[in-house]
């Protein structure tokens, strides 16, 4: 599998920075990271899908090595820059994965691009993070503007990864803090405001593409209940529960995520 990174311009002239890995012939994937992160939360599961897809990983705007225009952020606005990545890319559709904040993404590029989406993978996230939700994402954008991102990172911790796993790999904990504490204080501000608002419940019944449902039995970000809302709510779905891993599932299981992947791709060529 041939990886190149580029980049390209969105129609407001947004640069969006992106990894292509290349398998001709392959089904096409484009996975969508989680707040605060960038794409580098899919390397290891990338690596595990190795010559069987056609892959695309990308940092959404206000994020990684994107640009950070201001906001305001919605879920549709990220839906509409990766409509336009794919028509950069000529691709007419593929399957769309994201965790967390990148799972509420695909669930908005599948409502507004139903066509473009071959399958959908939600992974560590929800439909509606809640009534509160607007209020508590505000909280925590004020926090980072206080103390800055470095004041959450600790918190963050704990919410991503299992106690075993961070005491085992270190060196992954330390990227993660290192990509988290390099935000844009407004474009994180942004994002949380995004995350807020996001609604895709009316969309899900009309979802008629394979989705996969998958989350961390110990997530407390998005716990195990919204997944199985999903799930109940989307016609072809399935729902993976995996055992003693917390909200960034692609970092702590991605030999898992990876074949979870493959299990929905392969739902294409039945």
């Amino acid at each position: 599998m041939t990886a190149v990174d580029d980049s390209f311009q969105t129609a407001d002239g947004t640069s969006v920075a992106f990894t292509l890995r290349s398998a001709p012939g392959a089904l096409r994937l484009a996975l969508v990271h989680s707040l605060a992160l960038d794409r580098s939360v899919w390397d290891e599961v990338a690596a595990a899908l190795e010559g069987n897809v056609e892959l695309l990983t990308y940092d959404c705007r206000g994020h990684g090595r994107s640009d950070r225009r201001p906001g305001p952020y919605t879920a549709a606005l990220f839906a509409a820059d990766l409509a336009a990545l794919f028509d950069h890319l000529a691709w007419s559709g593929a399957a769309v994965a994201g965790c967390s904040m990148g799972g509420n993404v695909a669930q908005a590029f599948a409502a507004g691009y139903p066509e473009r989406t071959t399958a959908l993978g939600l992974i560590d996230t929800t439909a509606w993070y809640g009534a509160e939700s607007a209020a508590k994402f505000r909280e925590r954008a004020e926090a980072a503007m206080t103390g800055g991102m470095r004041g959450l990172i600790g918190f963050q911790l704990t919410r991503w990864c299992s106690d075993e796993y961070r005491a085992s790999h270190p060196e992954v904990l330390r990227r993660l803090s290192d990509v988290f504490v390099a935000n844009s204080l407004d474009c994180y501000a942004a994002s949380c405001e995004l995350l807020g608002a996001a609604d895709t419940r009316g969309f899900l019944g009309s979802f008629r593409m394979p989705v996969a449902v998958v989350v961390g039995r110990d997530d407390y970000a998005t716990p195990v209940a919204m997944a199985q809302a999903l799930h109940s709510a989307i016609p072809q779905s399935t729902l993976t529960i995996i055992e003693g891993a917390r909200h960034l599932t692609p970092v702590e299981c991605p030999d898992r995520v990876a074949s979870e992947l493959r299990g929905l791709l392969a739902r294409l060529q039945a």
